[in-house]
C-alpha cells in the first residue's frame, strides 16, 4: 500500500460548464473568478429581494438589542450594527449592489474596447490560495494589451489598473484585503491610497447611499445572525465573524469584533485558522 505523510490541499467539487477540449487532456471550462482585495455590495441573489432579506436584518437587529447575543458580541459592535440595520437597510444595500454591477459592466465595456473599436482580452492574475471554498479562482483582472498592435501603457498609467483597483477607487467596492492574497508592496500602496481617497471623499456607494450603508461583509454577517432558526447563538456568531481584522498601516490587531474602529480603507482580514501563520509572516505584535 502506498501512503505519503504530508498534507494535501483540496477543495470541494464545483459544477462547471464544459466549453470545449483543446486536446486530450486539456478541457476548457467556464470558471468564475472572485476578484481579490475588493468587496462590492450584495445583490438579491445572496439573501433574497428586499421583502425577503429585510426580515432577516430585522431579526438580527432585534437579537442585537434584546440580549440574545450578550455577551457574545461586545456592546460597541452591537450598537454599530444596530444603527445600520434600518427599516430600508436591505433595499439600500441591494440597490447599491445593482449599481456596483452596472459600474463594473461599464468599466469592462470601456476598458476592453480598443481605440479602433476592436475588443481586448482580459488578463487574469491568480493569487493567494488560488481557489476559494466556493470553487472560485482568486485573482486580479485587467485589460490585456499584449498582441494585436495594442500598445502597452506605462506601468503607472490608469489604463494598466486592475478592475479590482478601479472598483475600490470609484467607491463601489470596499477594500477587502484577505491574507495571504495581499498585493506586492507597490500595488498595495496604490490600493491603500485609492481606498483612503474613496473613503475620505465618500465616493460611489457612500455618496449614493450614505456612509451608514452596511458593507458587504457586514450585510452577510447580519443575514447569518438573522436567520429564522438561530439554533446555538454562539455558533451563529462564530459563523458570522470568522476573520480577524488588522490595521494594515499600524499592524494593530483589532480582532473579529473591533474591526469597525479601523477605517474601511485600512482593514486587513485574516481567517482565524491562518492567524498563527499570518502573525509570523506579517510580524504582527504578540
Amino acid at each position: 500500500m502506498v501512503a505519503f505523510d504530508f498534507p494535501r490541499v483540496t477543495r470541494p467539487a464545483a459544477p462547471r460548464r464544459m466549453l470545449r477540449n483543446s486536446d486530450g487532456d486539456t478541457p476548457v471550462i467556464e470558471q468564475p473568478i472572485r476578484m481579490v482585495s475588493v468587496d462590492t455590495p450584495e445583490k438579491a441573489g445572496y439573501a433574497g429581494l428586499p421583502p425577503v432579506a429585510q426580515p432577516k436584518l430585522d431579526r438580527c437587529r432585534a437579537r442585537l438589542t434584546d440580549g440574545t447575543f450578550d455577551p457574545l458580541i461586545p456592546p460597541a459592535l452591537r450598537e454599530h450594527l444596530a444603527d445600520r440595520l434600518t427599516s430600508d437597510a436591505a433595499e439600500r444595500h441591494i440597490a447599491a449592489g445593482n449599481r456596483a454591477t452596472a459600474v463594473f459592466d461599464a468599466l469592462v465595456e470601456r476598458r476592453l474596447t480598443r481605440p479602433d473599436g476592436g475588443r481586448r482580452r482580459a488578463g487574469i492574475i491568480p493569487t493567494g490560495e488560488l481557489i476559494d471554498r466556493y470553487g472560485r479562482l482568486l485573482a486580479y483582472a485587467a485589460p490585456w494589451f499584449a498582441g494585436g498592435g495594442d500598445p502597452v501603457p506605462p506601468r503607472d498609467h490608469p489604463d494598466r489598473r486592475t478592475f479590482n483597483l478601479d472598483l475600490v477607487a470609484t467607491g463601489w467596492g470596499a477594500m477587502f484585503l484577505i491574507y495571504p492574497s495581499i498585493p506586492h508592496d507597490a500595488d498595495l500602496r496604490m490600493l491603500l491610497e485609492a481606498a483612503e481617497t474613496a473613503w475620505d471623499e465618500r465616493r460611489g456607494m457612500w455618496a449614493a447611499f450614505g456612509e451608514e450603508l452596511l458593507l458587504a461583509y457586514e450585510y452577510r454577517a447580519c443575514v447569518k445572525l438573522g436567520t429564522r432558526d438561530l439554533g446555538d447563538p454562539k455558533l451563529a456568531v462564530d459563523n458570522a465573524f470568522q476573520r480577524i481584522c488588522v490595521d494594515v498601516t499600524t499592524l494593530d490587531v483589532a480582532g473579529p469584533f473591533d474591526y469597525f474602529r479601523v477605517p474601511p480603507s485600512r482593514r486587513l482580514w485574516i481567517w482565524k485558522d491562518d492567524f498563527a501563520r499570518a502573525r509570523e509572516d506579517l510580524d504582527l505584535p504578540a
